[in-house]
C-alpha cells in the first residue's frame, strides 16, 4: 500500500486562493507580530505622537482663541476658534499615527531589518504584508483619534451627537495615509530621501486650512491647497464636528477611498517586484 502511494507522481494544483500568490489569507500574522513589536519598544513614540497635537489644541485653541473670538464654521454659523480648529487637529492626530507607521516604520523593517523579505519567503503574499502593516497603522490612528475626540469632549468641544461619526471618519483618513505611505516608503533607499516626507507634511499641516479659512489664501493657492489629502481630511470632520452636511462630504470620502486603493494596489506591486521576481 505505501509502496503504491509512493509510486504516484507529485501533482502540483494551482492555487485556488483569491488573487493567487498575492493573498495568502493571513494578515493577522503581519498584524500580531506588529502589535507586540510596537508596544514592547516604541510605546513612548505612540504616546509622543499623539499629544503634539493636544498642545496645539490647548496653545492655540484656547490661548489664541480668547483672543480671536468666534469664526464662521461649516453651514455658515458662528463658533468658537477652538471648535474650529479641534477637528481639523484631529485630522492631524490620524495623519501623525498613520504616517509614522507607515513610513518610518516601514523603512527600517525594508531596508534594515528585512523583515518583509523573510515574510514572503513563508506562505505570506505582498498583499497580506502590506494589509498588516497598513492596519497596524490604522490601530495607531484609530487610538489617537478616539483619545482626542474624548479630550475634545473635556474641553467641551463636542456639540453634536455626529461628532461621535469623526473616529471613523479620522479612522479612514489614516487609511488613506497610511496605504499611500506604505507604497511611497517602499521605493526610498536612503535616510535624506525619507526627510521629504517631513518637508510634505509640515507645509500641508500648517496650510491645509487648519489654522484658517482656505478664503484667505490667493485663488491659485487655494485651488493647490484643495489638491491636498488633509485638506479633503480637514473639512470632512469638520462637517461632522458641527452637524452640518454638504455634498461635498461625499468627495471629501470618495477621495480618500481612491488613496486607499491606489495605495494597496502600488504597495502590492511593488513588493512583489522587489521581493518575488
Amino acid at each position: 500500500m505505501s509502496q503504491h502511494i509512493a509510486s504516484q507522481p507529485l501533482r502540483l494544483e494551482p492555487s485556488r486562493r483569491p488573487l493567487g500568490s498575492l493573498y495568502a489569507g493571513n494578515v493577522r500574522a503581519v498584524f500580531s507580530r506588529g502589535v507586540k513589536a510596537t508596544w514592547g519598544t516604541n510605546w513612548a513614540i505612540m504616546i509622543s505622537g499623539f499629544v503634539e497635537p493636544v498642545l496645539y489644541l490647548v496653545a492655540m485653541g484656547i490661548g489664541l482663541g480668547s483672543l480671536i473670538g468666534t469664526v464662521t464654521g461649516p453651514g455658515g454659523a458662528e463658533i468658537g476658534y477652538a471648535n474650529y480648529i479641534a477637528p481639523a487637529l484631529l485630522a492631524v492626530s490620524a495623519m501623525n499615527g498613520a504616517v509614522y507607521d507607515s513610513t518610518w516604520n516601514v523603512f527600517f523593517k525594508l531596508n534594515f531589518a528585512k523583515l518583509y523579505e523573510g515574510m514572503l519567503y513563508t506562505s505570506l503574499g505582498p498583499l497580506d504584508v502590506a494589509l498588516g502593516e497598513i492596519l497596524l497603522a490604522l490601530l495607531r490612528g484609530a487610538l489617537y483619534a478616539t483619545g482626542f475626540t474624548a479630550v475634545m469632549g473635556a474641553m467641551g468641544l463636542i456639540t453634536s451627537p455626529w461628532a461621535l461619526l469623526m473616529i471613523p471618519a479620522a479612522v479612514v483618513v489614516a487609511f488613506g495615509f497610511a496605504s499611500f505611505g506604505m507604497a511611497i516608503t517602499s521605493y526610498m533607499k536612503t535616510f535624506q530621501q525619507m526627510d521629504w516626507i517631513n518637508f510634505i507634511m509640515l507645509p500641508m499641516f500648517l496650510f491645509s486650512a487648519t489654522f484658517y479659512p482656505l478664503t484667505v489664501y490667493p485663488q491659485p493657492i487655494q485651488w493647490l491647497i484643495q489638491a491636498l489629502p488633509l485638506w479633503h481630511g480637514v473639512e470632512m470632520l469638520r462637517q461632522l464636528s458641527a452637524g452640518v452636511f454638504t455634498g461635498a462630504i461625499w468627495i471629501h470620502l470618495l477621495y480618500f477611498l481612491v488613496m486607499i486603493v491606489l495605495g494597496l494596489i502600488l504597495t502590492t506591486g511593488r513588493l512583489r517586484k522587489l521581493f518575488l521576481n
